[in-house]
């Protein structure tokens, strides 16, 4: 593997800094005149997570922190390790950052393996609440998930499409000035508690009810406590006022309510808008160079997963209640219409062969397309989308992007890594190794390094995460060794829920989570507020 060459200069400096023992002066981390270290990595191809290529360096743990980074040859005589790890020939790196998940069901849950499924791939801190879906409370939800135990840390988001929902219900109207005044105050108490920032998600119920205005309002919360507004786009196709105009919306929010943006799962879905990714990233580093801070993550697949009825129904057939939802889709009086704008989404989607049950009560039709479905059952895709989104939540993955798009958005410089995992899509198992295989080691497009680093510092930079992402003195022990010739994905659309392998040794705030490729059951995880500023 090719790694990135350190120049002198900088190669000195890092000398200069780590000569003598680097030892945190932590009030966790209480070094006696024996310098006692709990874990030494030692021989490791190090990567710090800041850009700066791989290093011979050793890193000693202890504790919760990293206690010790010191280049490698140098005598240790001067510390009583209690245990060494030989990581010759292999990478170590800072635990990878997800600034998109949707694992909150998983972390509350009683499975001992919790969250096993990223700490495999290498991620040691999830983010949840995106998608607007955040909670409204960030301090029950935090203190609920430390109380159950959780597999890796967590932050979170506060959401505006649940925020919303409790002010609003799921209303088809802009908010009055009283409800703008609850839901700010709302936004206001999560930022306080520890939100990473304000998502939302305006292309779904409700959230898609709300006017620009009504954002920006509720993001100006946000910045108030210098938190983020992360966003899925309004439209990322052509499914209402397009995707650059969306793009557009969300630079302008991000701009009127001063805070940075951040562009969730940034994509050009549909072949209506194959291509745009050119013009995406001419907006965005227009808007830049204006003084607007803007980054996005992406996750590495051709097909995006959602809900069928997400994925096809018309917004507006969505509104106020399930019960009302129902009712709109059997009322004789809207057919042509909801036929018309159904029929125009699934093309939209690459059509109804290109939308893939993944998941479903009725496991039969899981692996069948929406063609196949309607075929077997002698009537339209429209109909058969209908029908079954009646019989409960079915999600769908969509095959709709240009793989040029991805590759085009993967290589800016503002992207991170992310996988915005469901049930029923490998990305929830696989993101990050098939990055790695894709991008790093089949196509060149990134080198080892910036994988890294758009995996961990660089994403808890964008976050205002503290001390992580990072391997550095005093910071937290959220280290991860891999393979690099075994690191891979085994997940895929006919498996999605295979464990990824190459891991071979995860610290989660310095506890030894996985040990040679072995979890141990041990739940470290911490929920882990934004950065408080000075």
């Amino acid at each position: 593997m090719k790694t990135v060459t350190r120049t002198k200069t900088s190669l000195s400096l890092l000398v200069a800094i780590t000569l003598a023992p680097v030892l945190s002066a932590c009030s966790s981390v209480q070094l006696t005149n024996s310098q006692s270290i709990d874990v030494l990595i030692k021989n490791g191809q190090v990567y710090l997570g800041d850009g700066t290529g791989m290093q011979s360096l050793d890193i000693g743990l202890c504790g919760e922190k990293i206690c010790a980074v010191l280049p490698q040859g140098q005598s240790h005589e001067n510390f009583a390790i209690k245990r060494t790890i030989d990581a010759t020939g292999k990478v170590v790196s800072p635990g990878f950052i997800d600034p998109h998940t949707h694992t909150i069901e998983e972390l509350l849950s009683q499975d001992k393996n919790n969250n096993l499924n990223y700490l495999t791939q290498g991620v040691t801190t999830v983010v949840n609440g995106n998608d607007g879906e955040g909670p409204v409370s960030v301090h029950e939800m935090a203190a609920a998930l430390e109380q159950n135990g959780i597999g890796t840390n967590v932050a979170l988001f506060t959401g505006h499409n649940s925020i919303r929902s409790q002010v609003l219900g799921k209303v088809n109207r802009h908010a009055n000035k009283q409800e703008l005044q609850q839901m700010s105050q709302l936004v206001a108490q999560a930022m306080q508690d520890g939100a990473l920032g304000l998502s939302s998600g305006l292309y779904y119920v409700p959230g898609s009810y709300a006017n620009t205005d009504e954002v920006i309002t509720l993001a100006k919360q946000a910045a108030r406590y210098q938190g983020i507004y992360e966003t899925h786009l309004r439209d990322e196709s052509t499914f209402n006022i397009g995707f650059l105009a969306a793009l557009e919306e969300a630079i302008s929010i991000s701009e009127q309510a001063s805070l940075p943006l951040h562009l969730a799962h940034l994509k050009a879905l549909g072949v209506d808008v194959w291509g745009q990714s050119k013009q995406a990233v001419a907006l965005i580093n227009a808007a830049q160079k204006r003084g607007i801070t803007i980054t996005a993550d992406q996750y590495p697949w051709l097909a995006s997963g959602t809900k069928l009825h997400s994925a096809v129904m018309p917004k507006w057939v969505m509104a106020d209640s399930k019960q009302a939802f129902y009712q709109r889709l059997n009322d004789a009086k809207l057919s042509k219409q909801l036929n018309k704008e159904v029929t125009e989404n699934i093309r939209r989607r690459g059509g109804p062969e290109s939308l893939l049950i993944t998941a479903f009560k009725d496991e039969s039709l899981v692996g069948l397309t929406l063609a196949d479905i309607a075929e077997q059952q002698k009537t339209s895709a429209v109909d058969a989308a209908i029908e079954l989104v009646q019989q409960g939540d079915v999600r769908v993955a969509s095959f709709n992007m240009s793989a040029k798009d991805v590759e085009h958005f993967m290589q800016q410089p503002w992207v991170v890594t992310s996988s915005d995992g469901t049930n029923g899509h490998p990305r929830k198992y696989a993101s990050f190794p098939r990055k790695y295989q894709d991008y790093v080691v089949n196509k060149k497009l990134l080198t080892l390094d910036e994988f890294i680093t758009r995996s961990s510092g660089q994403t808890a930079q964008l976050l205002n995460i503290d001390k992580r992402g990072q391997i550095k003195q005093g910071w937290q022990a959220d280290i991860i060794i891999f393979d690099e010739a075994n690191y891979q994905a085994n997940a895929d659309f006919s498996h999605w829920n295979v464990l990824s392998s190459g891991i071979e040794n995860v610290w989660i705030n310095g506890t030894h989570v996985i040990k040679q490729g072995e979890f141990t059951g041990t739940l470290a995880g911490k929920f882990v507020p934004k950065k408080q500023s000075l």
